[in-house]
């Protein structure tokens, strides 16, 4: 048993680990490996096979062959875009030199109190920055053009794809209609890219037409000219371009310009609503032009105001302030005074200071605006209550001093316009019995007095050619031996026709055509009745004439002309008074029986309560013209109605309607003027009796009439070559 027990083992357990000095020795004995980085290898994909596997391998190749023809032409376009927008950058050059881009000059018209009234041409006001306009307006033109200015680059095609989804979804092509140009886009265009006008080589509204063109081909360059304006210029200097070169309605050229023409002040000064109606005529000047439409003006600059406010440019209270007192027009843009005659002073100008100028004119004229007030009111008073609604008939008005400087013109019922038909001084009417003052002007002069006799009989004239004419007078009726001063007061045509053919046609056309009556007069008999044509402001100033004594008149508008900035005139008045016509007497003496023609006979409508007036009525045959002319001791005036296409008048001579526009006129010309008496002669009355006797041959006398027919004209004893034959009679009253 002992035996046993020696042999077995002890009931301990086996040592786990090693001690320490055991492990130690083992690790120096032997360092331990470290283990490798292994790389598994990915298992070969499987490519996919069949037709499947085709497609997406041949739709791969496809994808790499477009990205790497896609990264190189995108290169190669950039490089040409840079070569494209270097070249557009070294082509462009100071700021300063693109501020006024005007192919023609201005010409601001003066009144003779040397107020604007009127612009013509290309005004150009000054040039200004962004530093000098209002702030208001510099805000309201980025509000309103273009809110991403100061953050594009040139383009914006978050604004281009915008304007091609709204031309679409109208209907349009998706360049037509809105554009989506930027302001530096925009002034590209104004610059037409670069190119200079050249009038030799293209009129300036092809010019005009081609830097607007809308093709794709445009685009593309504008949008290349606009990145290397960017490039060149600061966003201020962009904008300062473009406020300078904008067009604004009414020959505005930049914004100090319109805010002259519009409001009568520097765009320094234009308050919100002013600066939104401003910038409201950028989308369509003629459209939005506040003289055409104020109105639609102000309803545009509103619309504005609402953006300005949108975008943090306005506060509340200000866009409430400005939408409550909208702007306004200044009183001579309000008023359009003196469009006719504007245009007229224009048209007789020196064509190279006025019409094709290339310099800014200023010209001071003879325009008294307060005259030219009266005229438009009468004008406009007469139609509203004296003429039918829906008549087409026409009238024009002429006021002038006696030395032939014009006052005030109005040559249509539509006062306040501008380039429109002017009938003062491009109808040429026959003038009828306006007309007869010349005839007694040539007898008077040869020394008859208003007081001599003539015999108002039926008489027929044998024309060659023509065969008989016998005047007749207006009522049908003959007065037998009447005054001189009668036969004129009551428009008698038979008397007329005696006295010229006495004192001969040729005479008679000749005291007309020297008193200013330049168109061709009539050869005939019946040149006494007004068959010769003139026009209205020819009329006036034949009648000046009389009024300042018989001097001829030359009627002028231009009293001097300068260059801006010009401190001598380059000329002066081109009118005034001529030569002597007639006797002074014998142009007193027939003032005198023009004051009885208003104050007892045909004229009595133009009656100017205890104020000396004279004139003279005028109607022609079939009542297609119808005229009064006459003065007081201040001012004369003309007054032509009619239709332009010579339809007769409907109960309309020149006692009536004329004779009431030329009242309402002159009543309201003279209003604060003191009342002068008229320098007339009256005739003495010893020659109250006298009847001339015997005749002399003028103007190749009554032809086919018996030599003894002259010596019996003034004295009485009536002829007719034919009696009973009636043709055409002369004009009336």
């Amino acid at each position: 048993m002992s035996d046993s027990r020696k042999r077995r083992r002890p009931l301990v357990a086996d040592r786990r680990y090693a001690t320490a000095s055991k492990t130690a020795r083992k690790a120096k004995a032997k360092p331990k490996a470290k283990p490798r980085k292994t790389t598994r290898r990915k298992a070969p994909q499987r490519r996919r096979g069949g037709l499947i596997g085709l497609v997406q391998r041949l739709i791969g190749w496809v994808l790499r062959l477009v990205w790497r023809i896609t990264w190189r032409a995108g290169l190669v376009a950039s490089v040409v875009l840079g070569l494209f927008v270097g070249y557009y950058y070294t082509t462009l050059p100071d700021v300063t030199e693109l501020l006024d881009g005007r192919a023609r000059g201005s010409v601001t018209l003066l009144d003779n109190e040397g107020r604007v009234f009127a612009w013509r041409g290309d005004q150009f006001g000054g040039a200004i920055t962004t530093e000098t306009v209002s702030p208001h307006l510099r805000n309201a033109i980025i509000a309103t053009e273009d809110k991403r200015f100061h953050r594009h680059f040139g383009i914006s095609p978050r604004g281009i794809a915008s304007a091609v989804r709204i031309n679409l979804s109208e209907g349009r092509g998706p360049l037509s209609g809105h554009g989506g140009s930027t302001i530096t886009q925009q002034t590209a265009k104004l610059l037409c890219l670069g190119i200079p006008f050249d009038p030799t080589v293209q009129s300036e509204a092809e010019y005009e037409a081609d830097c607007r063109r809308g093709t794709i081909k445009r685009k593309a360059s504008e949008a290349i000219y606009a990145l290397a304006m960017e490039a060149k210029y600061s966003k201020d200097e962009i904008l300062t371009i473009y406020m300078n070169r904008a067009f604004l309605g009414a020959g505005a050229r930049g914004f100090e310009a319109a805010s002259q023409r519009y409001f009568g002040k520097s765009a320094a000064n234009v308050t919100a609503a002013e600066a939104a109606m401003l910038a409201g005529l950028l989308v369509a000047p003629t459209r939005f032009a506040p003289t055409n439409d104020l109105a639609r003006s102000q309803n545009r600059a509103a619309t504005i105001v609402r953006l300005m406010n949108e975008q943090g440019y306005l506060s509340d209270s200000e866009a409430k302030e400005a939408q409550a007192n909208p702007a306004q027009l200044s009183q001579a843009a309000e008023a359009r005074a003196g469009g006719y005659f504007a245009d007229w002073v224009m048209s007789s100008g020196p064509e190279f200071f006025t019409r094709k100028t290339t310099e800014d004119v200023i010209i001071k004229t003879t325009l008294d605006q307060r005259i030219q007030a009266a005229a438009d009111a009468a004008m406009d008073w007469v139609f509203e209550n004296k003429i039918r609604p829906g008549s087409k008939a026409q009238a024009a008005i002429v006021v002038m001093s006696a030395d032939g400087a014009v006052r005030a013109m109005v040559g249509g019922r539509e006062t306040k316009v501008a380039g429109a038909f002017n009938r003062a001084v491009q109808a040429k009417r026959q003038t009828g019995s306006a007309f007869k003052p010349f005839v007694y002007a040539a007898a008077l002069d040869l020394g008859y007095s208003p007081n001599d006799t003539v015999v108002d009989e039926p008489i027929t004239i044998d024309i060659p050619g023509s065969g008989p004419w016998s005047p007749r007078n207006y009522t049908n009726r003959f007065y037998g031996k009447v005054t001189l001063t009668d036969a004129l007061k009551d428009s008698l045509n038979i008397p007329a026709v005696k006295v010229s053919e006495f004192v001969g046609r040729d005479l008679v056309r000749q005291v007309a055509s020297e008193f200013g009556l330049e168109s061709d007069l009539a050869a005939g008999p019946a040149l006494a009745l007004g068959a010769s044509e003139s026009t209205l402001i020819e009329m006036t100033s034949a009648y000046a004439g009389i009024l300042n004594g018989g001097s001829s008149v030359q009627p002028y508008g231009l009293i001097e002309l300068r260059l801006l900035g010009d401190d001598e005139p380059l000329m002066g008045t081109g009118g005034g008074i001529g030569e002597r016509v007639v006797q002074e007497a014998a142009a007193r003496q027939l003032i005198y029986m023009m004051e009885k023609v208003v104050s007892e006979g045909t004229g009595a409508r133009a009656q100017l309560g205890g104020r000396q007036v004279a004139g003279k009525t005028g109607t022609t045959q079939a009542a297609r013209d119808a005229w009064f002319v006459g003065f007081s001791a201040d001012y004369v005036a003309g007054v032509w109605m009619g239709y332009d296409d010579n339809t007769p008048l409907t109960g309309v001579t020149g006692a009536g309607l004329p004779a009431e526009i030329w009242r309402e006129t002159m009543a309201r010309v003279h209003e604060g003027v003191p009342a002068k008496p008229l320098p007339m002669m009256l005739p003495s009355n010893t020659s109250a009796a006298r009847e001339p006797q015997g005749g002399q041959e003028g103007g190749g006398g009554a032809v086919g009439l018996l030599e003894g027919l002259l010596r019996d004209i003034l004295g009485g004893g009536g002829t007719s070559s034919r009696p009973g034959a009636e043709n055409v009679h002369g004009p009336d009253r």
